[in-house]
């Protein structure tokens, strides 16, 4: 007997979920760059993208303003 999975449900492997949770109201320039070009939008949006040392090393630079979701 298998157990049945909900299509989509699953995470894929090799990728992150990124979310904003802080405004960047007082950050630099270059912070507010880093927020867009991981493809943030508005406050509170998700998005998922590859897990690549790229990516890691943009999360690090603005983590006190985004935090990844499992």
């Amino acid at each position: 007997m298998t157990d049945a999975k909900k299509p989509g449900s699953r995470k894929a492997a090799g990728t992150v979920r990124i979310k904003w949770v802080r405004s960047f109201i007082g950050c630099t320039d270059d912070m507010r760059q880093t927020v867009r070009g991981l493809g943030l939008r508005r406050l509170r949006q998700v998005v998922e993208r590859q897990d690549t040392p790229a990516v890691r090393g943009m999360i690090h630079k603005v983590r006190h303003l985004v935090e990844v979701v499992e």
